[in-house]
């Protein structure tokens, strides 16, 4: 088995990202994060099922979303759970296109009257907006549709939320509540050697266990390598993009990143250039 230098799986990767979330024995630990996460508007959800991620258009012509964590509780409503690793230039246009899907879902035959379960778009990001940079302790946001005079909601059923975790610097000590430790763990478990003592109780204990990659079959390891490797392979693409600034090194990253085999629409995502661009650099 691969040594690895951390103790516990990094959130950020889509295998660690599920592992802890996406898996049917470990669905208390999302429904104890969204109940933190919701529970000023939400009250307590009770339970949650698990729905198919892949999300199909009207026609066979039409763009497809699949989304990282899709779930249901036990009122109908529907939630997206995104986790973005690196900017993108149209992240939120595509949050709220990933919307529509839950939306139009629920539209039925014959009378329907149009009533809709509410729908919530959570994204965690590894990264901040460029329009958020200026409010350094402002890390998380609430959208939904307000008027814009009254700043009142003039419709409640549509929410989507936003977490910049590079914001979150709280220490262990400076932890107050559950939502505080769900920050923390999701932005510094993969830094953690062991469970910390305001950890100690029976949920977060579990996830740290689920966490421990010495515990991993061999399967699971060479699984979470793959991710690793990607999410590493995608942070240092986006450092060199960072640095060059021009076109040239723009093309120069895509390059690099097609020959570490990142799909066209992720290269396309981190430099800008557009998905045919990509595919002639091949």
């Amino acid at each position: 088995m691969t040594d690895f230098t951390e103790k516990y799986i990094n959130p950020f990767t889509d295998y660690g990202f599920k592992k802890l979330f996406g898996e049917e024995p470990n669905k208390d630990l999302l429904l104890d994060f969204l109940n933190q996460l919701l529970k000023g508007e939400q009250g307590e959800i009770k339970d949650l099922t698990y729905l198919k991620t892949e999300q199909l258009g009207d026609s066979d012509v039409d763009r497809k979303a699949i989304f990282d964590l899709y779930c249901e509780n036990e009122k109908g409503e529907k939630f997206i759970v995104e986790l973005q690793k690196s900017k993108q230039n149209f992240f939120k246009d595509r949050t709220v296109y990933y919307s529509t899907f839950p939306i139009r879902e629920q539209a039925k035959r014959a009378d329907w009257d149009y009533e809709l379960k509410a729908v919530y778009t959570i994204a965690i990001l590894d990264f901040v907006f460029d329009s958020d940079k200026n409010e350094p302790k402002k890390f998380r946001y609430d959208v939904k549709l307000a008027d814009t005079e009254t700043n009142k909601v003039f419709y409640n059923k549509l929410t989507f939320i936003y977490l910049e975790m590079p914001k979150f610097n709280k220490t262990v000590e400076e932890l107050e509540t559950r939502y505080d430790k769900w920050l923390f763990v999701l932005r510094n478990l993969n830094r953690l050697d062991r469970v910390p003592d305001k950890f100690k109780e029976k949920l977060f204990e579990k996830l740290f266990e689920t966490a421990e990659i010495a515990k991993f079959t061999p399967d699971q390891v060479r699984s979470y390598e793959d991710s690793l490797k990607y999410y590493r392979d995608l942070k240092n693409s986006l450092e060199t993009a960072r640095d060059e600034g021009k076109i040239e090194g723009k093309i120069e990253v895509a390059r690099q990143a097609l020959r570490k085999g990142m799909k066209a629409k992720d290269i396309s995502d981190l430099t800008g250039l557009s998905e045919t661009e990509i595919e002639n650099l091949k």
